[in-house]
């Protein structure tokens, strides 16, 4: 595969914003995870892309301070309710998030009806442009990740549950506008997933599986002409499952050959 400096310029900084979405997601998939709230991000994240529709309807530049506060606000709104629902109804945590879910898709939907536009607006929130990430906006992307995981990894005992929602709320608000919700969900859930029966280095290596994810997609997607992000969902999905299978099969041959050890021994 010949890669000329054209498609190099493209795919650089797109790189560099799956590393970040990875860096900063990875560590917040594991407390999803934990927490058995899997499907929270898709929540948030279709709450967020409302707010950019609603912002995008009253004639607001797409890039503005505005739209990202409004994308925010309405991120913080569903988190701060998903925080109390989770208090009063935890044994149905799952079932408020799906229903908070399902009523940001569809008010996406009845927010463009009247778009020409709309569906590709849609469209843009769903799959990304992971292509067009521009140097500014990763700058100003490292920044606020940057910001998330000194506290997370500095004050994760004390920010509690409302903490967790808040900055849970900023960091999707932030990727959703930079790859879109499917490789926000792929990235948040899929190499944490493969790694949970990893023990020590499986923040290291969940990282890494992301990392090669995002690499792989690209450079496929390049060489094959095809949508980068539903790609790059699929490369993460492949390597993923890779490493789960060699990981898996680690302990069984392991096993295997302590067996014949002592087959040989008596």
């Amino acid at each position: 595969m010949n890669l000329d400096a054209i498609s190099i310029s493209i795919l650089l900084p797109a790189l560099a914003a799956g590393l970040l979405v990875t860096a900063t997601h990875v560590p917040l998939g594991m407390q999803v995870l934990a927490r058995g709230i899997v499907f929270i991000d898709l929540a948030i994240a279709q709450i967020a892309g409302c707010g950019v529709l609603l912002a995008d309807q009253f004639g607001f530049e797409a890039e503005g301070i505005a739209v990202q506060i409004a994308a925010l606000a309405a991120a913080l709104g569903a988190a701060l309710l998903l925080t109390w629902t989770e208090r009063v109804w935890p044994e149905v945590q799952e079932a408020v998030i799906g229903v908070v879910f399902v009523l940001g898709a569809t008010g996406g939907v009845l927010l463009l009806a009247s778009n020409v536009h709309g569906s590709e607006h849609l469209r843009d929130l769903l799959v990304g442009q992971i292509l067009w990430a521009q140097p500014s906006r990763l700058l100003w992307a490292g920044a606020v990740y940057a910001a998330i995981l000194a506290l997370w990894f500095g004050a994760r005992e004390r920010l509690g549950r409302t903490g967790f929602y808040v900055l849970f709320a900023l960091a999707v608000t932030v990727s959703v506008q930079l790859v879109g919700l499917y490789l926000v969900f792929a990235t948040l859930i899929v190499p944490p997933l493969a790694t949970r029966r990893t023990g020590r280095g499986r923040l290291a290596a969940a990282w890494t599986l992301g990392a090669v994810g995002y690499a792989l997609g690209l450079l496929v997607s390049s060489a094959t002409d095809l949508p980068s992000g539903p790609v790059i969902v699929w490369m993460l999905v492949a390597v993923s499952l890779a490493w789960y299978a060699i990981t898996s099969a680690r302990p069984a041959a392991a096993g295997k050959g302590v067996t014949r050890q002592q087959d040989s021994i008596r």
